[in-house]
């Protein structure tokens, strides 16, 4: 599948106050995606990113991967399509 893509990945873990979401804002810029990156009340981060297919896997193994901060201990994705709602990247 490629085109435009939306992923929204709920990271759990350890994973707030250890600038997780920095370093996604970080890795989504390198790739050219637009999203933001949010502190949830139970502990997760919640990452909506949207653009390339591509750069939307690669930013999804890279949440999965070892050289995230903090510890990630799950990743949940969902995938749908791009809605052009965001321009950047934001931390919220």
């Amino acid at each position: 599948m490629s085109g435009e893509a939306r992923l929204t990945a709920w990271v759990h873990g350890y994973v707030q106050g250890v600038g997780f979401r920095w370093w996604v804002r970080s890795r989504a810029l390198e790739l050219g995606l637009n999203g933001a990156a949010t502190n949830l009340p139970d502990g997760r981060v919640e990452v909506v990113a949207e653009g390339p297919r591509k750069a939307c896997e690669q930013l999804l193994e890279l949440l999965r991967g070892s050289d995230t901060p903090g510890q990630v201990a799950l990743v949940v994705e969902r995938w749908g399509n791009s809605g052009g709602s965001f321009s950047g990247f934001i931390e919220r």
